[in-house]
Parts: C-alpha cells; structure tokens; sequence
C-alpha cells in the first residue's frame, strides 16, 4: 500500500507530450528542474486533456525525483486576461 507521505506535491508548466501518455514538466520553485510525468487515474479516466503551457500540480516520487503524476490542470500561462 503507498502511503500519502511517499510524494512531494509541486507546481510546473507542461512542455511536452511524447507516446505513451508520458509528459515532460518543468518544475517551478521550490522544486527545481524537469520530471517525465504521466496522468493520474481519475484524469485519464474523465479524459482530461492537458496541452503544452498549462499549469499542472505533481505529485513527485520521493525515490525517484526524475519521475512523477499529474494531478491537477490548471490555467495556460500564455492566455492574456480576458
């Protein structure tokens, strides 16, 4: 069973998508860098669509910092407010 504990939540910018339902994120401060993520369960399952731009909250694996979970999509960043 995984525990709640075993991740560190965050805030990026999707950059990319690549096959297999696999993104690439650029994480914002604190968290630095970039992770290949994929979609958690309830988005695929609703069938969230993200694009590249959008804001997006990870879940980042606390055994391997380069992989992780989008759980949430956010507003594009380069929309201009309407």
């Amino acid at each position: 069973m995984r525990m709640k504990d075993d991740c560190i939540e965050g805030t990026g910018i999707l950059e990319s998508e690549y096959r297999g339902g696999m993104y690439r994120v650029k994480l914002l401060p604190p968290l630095k860098g970039e992770i290949l993520a994929k979609l958690c369960g309830k988005m695929t399952k609703f069938r969230v669509r993200v694009l590249p731009g959008d804001v997006v909250s990870v879940e980042v694996s606390a055994y391997d910092l380069t992989r992780g979970r989008i759980t949430y999509r956010g507003v594009r960043r380069d929309r201009s407010a309407a």
